[in-house]
């Protein structure tokens, strides 16, 4: 472990040159050594086998070659599937499964958050970004989901004309493909797009219960100040501390594609006086924050209110629901140091 050193993520705004963005599509640390034989399954849901014994053949099975393919539609019967799409709660293991298929599957390829492939998008262009995609022979998503019109057009030609070109896709979300955008805005009047969005997947549906919860339903208690200064006197490795308050504004001025970068190599961060985040925009950035902290296995300390008090209740019953209860589970199992 190194030296104990306290650094503050207001100080910190990455950049990233968009040649480094493909590069950089690849499963973050809390999942780089996982693999389908590492998948513990729970033998009381039969469907998590069943899904991960789906995508290990999904990713194993060798594309058809040749132009009689590509011009006859690879060949393949109608309804052949040209991506799977894992659909279930938090905490189910559908990151694991998507890692596990990223390892499994011949290179080039992609894993990245459906947030990263936005910003890919938005750095390289839709031409560009296309172009870079259809060399890989497997494009992983995680956390798929379009929380605007303009993402729902876009991200559908996208997959369309990458499936066109033969490459497979995989993605993972709490909401099933065709009802993606429920609660956020008038899906109904883009109803086309989900539907051409909803038709690249085979949908797998995986059922359980989270398992960052078995036996650890809430997040521990808030700390005094004068405990967290102990903690960052007597801390190793690296430690951010900064003010809950002013760690929210400056997420506004740090794209969420970078906010694993400004993170960089934190082992824990120390938050002063949190409290319940009244705005939808500033919420759903921390949410990001907090899935880049679970990618790296950062672990919390606070002090304020209890980290299960950070939304509102409003939030937790809106169109945003599923995100900010996946976003609780992951605080509660990064407040209670779990090693899952």
């Amino acid at each position: 472990m190194n030296a104990s050193q306290t650094v503050a993520l207001t100080d910190r705004n990455p950049r990233v040159a968009p040649d480094e963005l493909i590069a950089g599509l690849v499963p973050p640390p809390h999942f780089e050594n996982v693999s389908f034989d590492s998948y513990r399954p729970d033998p009381a849901q039969p469907s998590q086998a069943d899904a991960r014994d789906t995508l290990r053949d999904f990713v194993t099975a060798k594309p058809k070659q040749g132009m009689l393919a590509k011009l006859f539609g690879g060949g393949e019967k109608k309804g052949a599937t040209k991506g799977v799409y894992l659909d279930g709660g938090y905490g189910v293991g559908k990151t694991h499964l998507l890692a596990s298929a990223w390892h499994a599957h011949d290179k080039p390829a992609t894993f990245g958050t459906f947030v990263e492939y936005t910003s890919l998008i938005g750095a390289l262009g839709f031409q560009k970004a296309r172009e870079q995609l259809s060399q890989m022979k497997l494009v992983c998503i995680d956390e798929f989901e379009l929380d605007d019109p303009g993402d729902t057009v876009m991200m559908s030609r996208l997959m369309r004309e990458l499936t066109d070109a033969g490459v497979k896709i995989v993605a993972t979300s709490n909401t099933l493909p065709g009802a993606l955008g429920q609660g956020r805005f008038a899906a109904q009047d883009f109803l086309r797009e989900i539907q051409a969005l909803a038709d690249q997947f085979s949908v797998q549906r995986i059922d359980g219960d989270d398992y960052r919860h078995r036996g650890a339903p809430t997040p521990p208690e808030a700390l005094t100040s004068a405990e967290l200064d102990e903690l960052a006197a007597n801390a190793e490795g690296i430690v951010a501390r900064d003010r809950f308050g002013e760690l929210l504004d400056h997420l506004s001025t740090v794209h969420p594609s970078r906010y694993g970068r400004m993170l960089g190599d934190v082992d824990a961060v120390l938050w002063d006086d949190v409290e319940t985040i009244e705005n939808e925009g500033v919420a759903l950035r921390f949410v990001a924050l907090v899935d880049r902290m679970y990618d790296r296995g950062v672990d919390i300390h606070n002090s304020g209110a209890r980290l299960d008090a950070v939304f509102t209740d409003d939030m937790l019953a809106g169109g945003y629901k599923k995100k900010y209860l996946r976003c609780l589970s992951r605080l509660t199992a990064l407040a209670g140091r779990e090693e899952k």
